[in-house]
């Protein structure tokens, strides 16, 4: 009687029809699950209680699984049972809100990642098993010599035939993300390096959003590179390119193809009236973040070829990679220098940032002004009511400070119940004023604490400026900080400057 090796899902069971299925076409199931003892451990106990090799190896597609980790788990598949065929078991039609999952891959993806054959659901894996064992293990995939599917990595998934300076150009488009600091870096630099690789008149990335309840995924255009001609007529005058520049005015012009790409979580090459667009999903985890798009225009315009797509296809993998990583830097940087309580700046940014304003208020010759500002006997809040209490308000006061200032004003918490704030390009009479209104918002706001109180706060401020009080970022805090103190020992809710502290001095 032969056997059949199944791997169910990461975090997931075989499906109970497969199972149903494999019993019904007479064979015995050995399951192999990653939580469970290694595949080469597995792989010894099946051959000594058979004495042969599977049938095949199976995989029970599920949403659970990464494509990185279905990659893998071939691979290293194919390395335990040599000669083995891999077959793919989809588990039937994806749930909602899972059209651009890994059971929405087509199987020439699957065979792309070493897969010899690919059922539609558990009721086609009889007759599937069945051409696999008259096709004989010895030559799974049909061809002469073929003892074991060959498995590379998705990296290197190129086209068969390519000339020496495409290939060269390939390497440099992917060299190149590896210098990118940011996201929009990285598409720019992918476009240019895939404009000199395939000739187009214009190259898109989206980034695409989830689903939502109505309707299909957001298209945000990231970069672009080049027009088409109809595109280039556009007057320059036209207000959408004039405010949002080239990438934001296409906007909604995202091609078919690269609609199909995004759900079908395949690439897509369509002619669309006058145009040839070709569109490859940028893949990351089990989840579509982006499509990369190609458009040609014209009458005389061709039809991106097969080779095209396989291309694109490859070096979408980095591509995917580099704008999740470059994504994740960006936010693990954005969290290193936001408060977590009231998600106004922390002292890290407040530091840089005077650091950057004063080299460029020395350049042209401005001012800038801070205020320190300390809340008067807050812990009287924390005492009576609470540390909950005493964090709600620190939130809510983030707020009042914040409606009081410009934009362009940086507010940060620099600790505890302590604010700072920086007016770029403000004097110190200007300055004084803005801290006396933020002063009397705060008196006469009450605050709730989150909990419906109408507690009543009052603050003490210290002003100083550049370069009447400090020639650097730590002058500046620690003269403010000084003149805090003054208000402080004077009679409280009151704003103090360097100047008159200078005076005492």
């Amino acid at each position: 009687m032969h056997y059949v090796v199944l791997l169910s899902g990461v975090d997931s069971e075989p499906a109970r029809e497969l199972f149903e299925a494999l019993r019904h076409a007479g064979l015995c199931v050995v399951v192999v699950a990653p939580e469970g003892p290694g595949e080469e451990e597995e792989a010894v106990r099946a051959r000594a209680g058979w004495g042969e090799e599977p049938l095949a190896v199976l995989f029970d597609l599920s949403a659970g699984a990464g494509l990185a980790d279905l990659h893998e788990r071939a691979a290293r598949a194919a390395r335990v049972w040599p000669g083995v065929p891999l077959v793919a078991c989809r588990r039937g039609t994806p749930a909602a809100g899972h059209g651009r999952s890994l059971n929405a891959l087509q199987e020439s993806t699957l065979k792309r990642l070493g897969f010899h054959a690919v059922a539609a659901g558990p009721v086609q894996i009889s007759a599937l098993l069945r051409e696999v064992e008259e096709r004989g293990a010895e030559d799974p995939a049909g061809g002469e010599g073929a003892s074991a599917p060959e498995v590379a990595p998705g990296s290197l998934l190129l086209p068969a035939r390519l000339s020496v300076e495409r290939l060269r150009a390939a390497f440099e488009v992917v060299a190149s993300l590896h210098f990118a600091s940011d996201q929009k870096g990285a598409a720019a630099a992918a476009l240019a390096g895939l404009a000199a690789l395939i000739p187009a008149d214009r190259w898109t990335i989206y980034l695409v959003g989830d689903t939502g309840a109505f309707g299909e995924p957001p298209f945000e255009p990231l970069a672009v590179r080049g027009l088409t001609p109809s595109e280039r007529n556009i007057p320059r005058e036209d207000w959408r390119r004039a405010l949002m520049g080239d990438a934001l005015s296409l906007a909604g012009a995202e091609s078919r193809a690269a609609r199909e790409a995004a759900a079908s979580a395949e690439a897509a090459r369509r002619k669309e009236g006058e145009r040839h667009a070709v569109a490859v999903p940028l893949v990351s985890g089990d989840r579509v973040i982006g499509v990369l798009e190609a458009v040609r225009e014209g009458d005389k315009s061709r039809r991106f070829s097969t080779q095209d797509a396989s291309l694109l296809s490859a070096l979408a993998l980095p591509l995917a990679a580099a704008l999740t990583n470059s994504a994740r830097v960006a936010e693990a940087e954005r969290l290193s220098q936001t408060d977590d309580l009231t998600k106004l700046h922390n002292a890290r940014y407040l530091r840089q940032y005077l650091v950057n304003e004063l080299k460029r208020a020395r350049r042209y010759g401005s001012q800038v002004t801070a205020f320190f500002l300390d809340l008067d006997d807050f812990k009287q809040v924390n005492d009576c009511h609470g540390h909950l209490v005493g964090s709600h308000v620190l939130m809510e006061m983030a707020g009042v400070i914040l409606a009081c200032v410009r934009d362009t004003d940086v507010v940060a918490r620099y600790g505890g119940d302590e604010f700072v704030v920086v007016l770029p390009e403000t004097d110190l009479e200007m300055g004084l004023r803005v801290a006396e209104r933020v002063r009397e918002r705060i008196c006469g706001h009450p605050f709730t604490g989150g909990r419906g109180l109408r507690l009543q706060l009052t603050a003490s401020f210290g002003v100083a400026s550049f370069p009447d009080h400090a020639q650097s970022p730590q002058q500046l805090v620690a003269r403010a900080d000084t003149a805090m103190y003054e208000a402080k020992a004077a009679r409280k809710n009151c704003v103090r400057h360097a100047a008159e502290t200078a005076q005492k001095a």
